[in-house]
């Protein structure tokens, strides 16, 4: 009983903590996103990195290409880049959650993916669903760690 409610008094405690009160948290890859948009494409946390589901924008212009194979080689980038800021790579990656609008899709992502994880490889999820925004046809979020 006691741990259950040590936990729930920590579990409470960081849910009412202001942004200020959280220590060692960085917002990270703020450029690939466009000025005003209300998230972080990646917030460090002491040694973890927590990346945001990350589309296949192109970082200059924040607008999707218009074929998969560019969307799907923008998504990996942008990851990269978010994790570049943070100085790691995607040797750091432990988990990777994938969202595509057509499973069909799913062994061309297969392909890309070997090109930028290795063995051992993260930890993966993998589901379709109906939409994503701005029209985008994959989203990847992921967790890193040094």
């Amino acid at each position: 009983m006691r741990t259950i409610f040590a936990g729930l008094i920590l579990t409470l405690t960081a849910f009412w903590l202001t942004p200020s009160q959280r220590v060692n948290e960085k917002a990270i890859g703020t450029e690939l996103v466009a000025s005003g948009t209300p998230y972080s494409p990646g917030v460090l946390v002491g040694d973890t990195l927590y990346i945001s589901g990350l589309q296949g924008t192109d970082p200059s212009t924040h607008q999707l290409p218009a074929g998969f194979h560019q969307e799907l080689r923008n998504c990996l980038e942008n990851i990269g880049t978010v994790l570049k800021d943070s100085e790691m790579d995607y040797s750091n990656v432990v988990s990777v959650q994938i969202f595509l609008q057509d499973m069909n899709d799913f062994k061309e992502v297969n392909s890309a993916y070997t090109k930028y994880f290795r063995s051992p490889f993260p930890a993966r999820t993998t589901v379709q669903v109906s939409k994503l925004s701005l029209g985008a046809r994959i989203e990847i979020a992921a967790v890193a760690h040094r």
